[in-house]
């Protein structure tokens, strides 16, 4: 059922959230409030910054200690957990780290959860792989966000890559929830092109999504025992919202990369994104991409901009209604039109938004090759909560057909049923 018979209306979100251009400056204020010794979470690039140094001043500045782990790697290898909790869960710094502030991208930010709840539950992270398996709360968290694409600043979802069994695995609990979210344009204004480009693919990707997610109508035991509880009033409020700051947001940052307000504009969409995958949970097109990641190097947020039009037009006939409305929001269709040709032209807005980035909109551009079908289905199907979200049923058959019309081009209509 794709309808919310219940009128349902369902967020988790940070206790805080601060949005604008130079808004950073008020992190140390922030971390006053909770810590007197903090843990900073980034990577060499942003370490290396003339903006992290203020910004580590800053917290300074307050009489707050700072430790860094400027070794984030992207797509967040489980080694990383591990060398944080070893370096700082027994804590060489003066005073006990009680707080965890990730700054930079969806890894950084991915980090920084889960290093919060494995330095105070002392496991192992495979331990956590899962939902609603990690034991406690953890260390309170502020994430800094320095792309506008993934939306980890406001989830209570990380992603982690074990080398040992060659996927990603994601880890869903409360309990990585962050404390607050600070979202600072002005901290994108050095994010490169390429980069710019495939967060803000992710972004649309997580929106769409969300939009079109299956409505669940969930029980009082599900909402208090899983995250995804499925697509409702308030998730389309941010979904709807973000994918109409894109349509004018994404071709203003490709025209002028330091257009501070398309830069707000496009961030403020993966903040609506990530709001609204933290209850409806992503679906087909990231169950797909994580196996495709072990063929591909491409990077994520192109993975899945790539499956998009073809994952689109599978799902289409389950959700025509869905897509007539993003069209609409899009303001690429009218009410007048037959639903069908509303939906058409939606999906077409996608794919060309996904151009105007220089997103690929085929798979063998990104390196997947006939011979990976097999094994990539296979290993989709293993992504349950995310399959589970689809809003048509997606089988081992469905993803090789989709994974071929992908590798050859091929935009044509599925049926409508």
């Amino acid at each position: 059922m794709n309808d919310n018979t219940l009128g349902l209306g369902l967020l988790r979100q940070p206790k805080s959230v601060l949005f604008g251009p130079g808004q950073r400056r008020q992190l140390p204020l922030i971390a006053k409030s909770i810590a007197s010794s903090v843990l900073v979470v980034t990577d060499a690039r942003m370490a290396a910054s003339e903006t992290f140094h203020e910004i580590r001043s800053g917290l300074q500045a307050q009489g707050i200690a700072v430790s860094v782990y400027a070794e984030t790697e992207p797509d967040l290898p489980r080694e990383n957990v591990l060398a944080v909790v070893s370096r700082y869960a027994t804590s060489a710094t003066a005073r006990p780290i009680d707080a965890v502030i990730g700054i930079g991208g969806g890894s950084c930010l991915d980090l920084a959860k889960v290093a919060a709840v494995a330095l105070v539950n002392q496991h192992d992270v495979r331990e956590y792989y899962g939902e609603f398996r990690v034991p406690s709360p953890g260390l309170p968290v502020i994430t800094v966000p320095t792309t506008g694409g993934t939306g980890a600043e406001v989830t209570c979802i990380s992603v982690v890559y074990d080398r040992e069994k060659g996927m990603k695995l994601g880890i869903a609990s409360p309990h990585l929830e962050p404390y607050a979210a600070i979202i600072d344009p002005e901290l994108t204004l050095s994010c490169p092109r390429g980069l710019t480009a495939a967060t803000g693919a992710d972004a649309l990707s997580h929106l769409i999504e969300a939009f079109t997610a299956k409505a669940k109508n969930p029980s009082p035991e599900e909402i208090a025992t899983k995250l995804y509880v499925g697509k409702n009033r308030l998730t389309d409020l941010f979904a709807s919202h973000g994918l109409a700051l894109l349509n004018t947001g994404l071709p203003g940052v490709v025209r002028d990369l330091h257009d501070v307000d398309a830069r707000a504009d496009v961030m403020f969409a993966a903040y609506c994104a990530g709001m609204a995958i933290n209850t409806t949970g992503t679906a087909g097109a990231h169950a797909i991409q994580s196996p495709m990641a072990t063929y591909s190097d491409a990077p994520h947020g192109f993975g899945v901009g790539a499956l998009l039009p073809y994952i689109m037009r599978f799902n289409l006939p389950a959700r025509v209604d869905a897509f007539a409305e993003i069209g609409r929001i899009f303001g690429v269709a009218d009410a007048s039109q037959p639903l069908v040709d509303q939906a058409h032209a939606a999906i077409r807005r996608v794919e060309a938004l996904l151009e105007t980035v220089g997103a690929p909109l085929d798979l063998k551009s990104i390196g997947i090759r006939p011979e990976h079908f097999e094994a990539i289905a296979s290993q989709s199907m293993q992504a349950t909560r995310l399959i589970a979200n689809n809003p048509r049923a997606l089988t081992h058959e469905a993803v090789v057909a989709m994974l071929q019309k992908g590798y050859d081009g091929d935009r044509s209509w599925w049926e409508i049923e």
